[in-house]
């Protein structure tokens, strides 16, 4: 669902992906809530860049997300980060500083 200026994140509902998600270094593509907190930021790029490259802007949206929120090693204020080109997925677990980011494996259906 679209960002919604000054709308408290609790307005989305249970669980939602928010679009377009303002920080203060700029938007997130997707801000990732649940139960009024930010978990994740993802950051989505075209099909032809490599999203493993890309993990730092979600990183630095997740420093920048001005809601009230428990602050990670790093500054960090959603522990999950994420970062995508559409077929391929890459995962960092900020909580701990020896978790390294990582390619999600891919679903079989």
């Amino acid at each position: 669902m679209p960002y919604r200026k000054g709308a408290p994140i609790e307005s989305y509902g249970s669980a939602a992906a928010i679009e377009e998600f303002e920080t203060e270094h700029g938007p997130a593509d997707y801000a990732l809530c649940d139960d009024g907190q930010i978990l994740g930021v993802v950051e989505a790029k075209k099909l032809t860049l490599g999203p493993q490259g890309v993990l730092t802007q979600a990183a630095r949206y997740s420093t920048g997300v001005r809601e009230e929120a428990e602050v990670y090693e790093g500054g960090f204020k959603a522990p999950f980060l994420y970062s995508t080109n559409g077929e391929v997925l890459w995962y960092h677990d900020v909580r701990h500083e020896l978790n390294r980011s990582r390619q999600v494996p891919a679903c079989v259906r």
